[in-house]
């Protein structure tokens, strides 16, 4: 089975929309950040009061999470057979990989430890940047290698024996989620300590009230971008472009059906989702993606796209 993208083949960008709503009652609880709390800003026109309910960058990491199997410690079945970092401990238990760390390749525990298989690969592919403009097309062509998941959420390679720190490549697929005309549910609550309620609370001890602002919005939107120009730019041919788009596609389609539960407070579920450029584009359903996907895959690793053996193997000791 084949993807119909010929409505993206002159995009610069593919830019969705999808309507959000709580899936129980009006409230939600948005995203916070230290020293500031939720974020809240004024509305480019009019009176409103706007609110990041997801950033751009957890929805990187949320992303990334729904297509990965907790309990089989690997991709989601379509994805199976798409190249990864996986790091043991001692002990060759499973402790972590390249799709679930924050920075990716980047990672302190693919990078840092006493294991230098990645790093050094690395420095092989990428030794002739130590000078000059970073090669972009290199890059990508090394990523789609080693960590394929990583052409589309970025890296910043900040080591310096590889090119100097200087190895950088933007984000292609970007979200967040973003909340309207927002007015502040103040409620609250108390701790009850039924056996000593005047007791010392910096103990854990005593009744401790405590209040607690969620919000209500007549919308909530979460906002896709994935820049196709940027896809094309890194020069890998037909089969990686279309592996990277529906890639892209799986992610927003999987995090809307089944990762919306962003906090305990804030459970939401997908309305409608919609291209807004280019226009009359149909963006497949997520059962027609999952049954492309395996080919697509295939196709690239047929092209040499890949690394093998697909799933890099390293063991980190400090």
């Amino acid at each position: 089975m084949s993807l119909n993208l010929d409505a993206l083949a002159h995009a610069p960008r593919l830019l969705l929309e999808a309507d959000l709503e709580p899936i129980q009652g009006s409230r939600f609880q948005p995203t916070g950040f230290p020293d500031l709390g939720a974020a809240e800003y004024p509305a480019p026109e009019g009176n409103a009061r706007m609110l990041l309910v997801e950033s751009a960058q957890s929805m990187a990491n949320r992303l990334e999470a729904v297509c990965w199997d907790e309990a089989e410690q690997d991709w989601v079945e379509p994805l199976k057979g798409l190249p990864y970092v996986r790091v043991r401990n001692a002990d060759d238990e499973v402790l972590t990989s390249s799709v679930l760390e924050a920075h990716r390749l980047n990672s302190p525990y693919i990078l840092e430890g006493q294991d230098k298989t990645v790093l050094d690969m690395l420095k092989d592919e990428l030794a002739h940047m130590e000078q000059g403009r970073v090669d972009i097309r290199k890059l990508a062509e090394t990523l789609v290698r080693v960590d394929t998941n990583a052409a589309l959420h970025g890296v910043f390679l900040a080591k310096k024996e590889l090119a100097g720190g200087r190895l950088r490549l933007p984000r292609a697929l970007s979200a967040f989620i973003e909340a309207e005309d927002v007015q502040v549910a103040a409620s609250g609550g108390v701790k009850v300590d039924t056996v000593d309620p005047g007791g010392d609370t910096s103990k854990g001890f005593g009744n401790v009230p405590y209040a607690r602002d969620e919000y209500v919005a007549p919308r909530i939107t979460a906002y896709f971008n994935l820049d196709l120009s940027q896809i094309r730019a890194f020069g890998l041919g037909e089969a990686a472009e279309h592996l990277l788009i529906a890639l892209a596609l799986f992610k927003i389609r999987r995090f809307l059906d089944t990762g919306l539960r962003l906090r305990t407070a804030c459970d939401l579920e997908c309305r409608e989702l919609r291209a807004t450029r280019p226009d009359g584009f149909e963006v497949p359903q997520l059962t027609e993606l999952e049954n492309t996907l395996p080919g697509l895959i295939q196709s690239a690793a047929g092209a040499g796209l890949f690394n093998e053996p697909r799933i890099t193997e390293i063991t980190y000791r400090k």
